[in-house]
């Protein structure tokens, strides 16, 4: 089996060396053996490993979560529904936060709404709104009962 140098892995896994020694420290890969020289030397495995972490970042799954995902497929007394209720539990939190950037939108709709872009801006509506809590609040607040929030 063909061992990689840290520069060799981090070409072929597409990120940076400072990312695998990170990842290094956080426990998400294990410390590679060293050569007589003290070089790192790591297996073409590792290269799978941080394209697992990184596909996993994409989906939205913290550092933590990864871990967590990766001890999972290690552990033999693991199913596949322990891992579906880590995903769907992602899915929930995903779903969390669409709910709150679609309410972000709707106020940030409603404060541009209140200027047609004249003016100084110390006259500018938008800004007061944002100034003054009870205005802000009911602009928002509207849709965050329409919403049940």
């Amino acid at each position: 089996m063909e061992t990689l140098s840290i520069g060799q892995l981090a070409r072929q896994a597409g990120v940076r060396v400072e990312t695998i020694r990170f990842y290094e420290r956080e426990g998400l890969l294990e410390k590679p053996p060293r050569r007589a020289s003290g070089y790192r030397q790591y297996s073409e495995e590792v290269v799978k490993r941080i394209h697992f972490i990184k596909r996993a970042q994409q989906l939205g799954f913290s550092l933590k979560e990864i871990m967590e995902l990766l001890t999972l497929r290690v552990d033999a007394q693991t199913s596949c529904k322990e891992v579906k209720r880590h995903t769907e539990a992602k899915i929930a939190e995903v779903e969390r936060k669409l709910v709150a950037l679609q309410r972000m939108r709707t106020a940030l709709l409603q404060v541009a709404a209140l200027c047609i872009g004249d003016g100084p801006t110390s006259r500018c509506p938008m800004l007061d709104a944002l100034d003054q809590q009870e205005h802000f609040e009911q602009i928002t607040e509207p849709h965050k009962r329409r919403n049940g929030l």
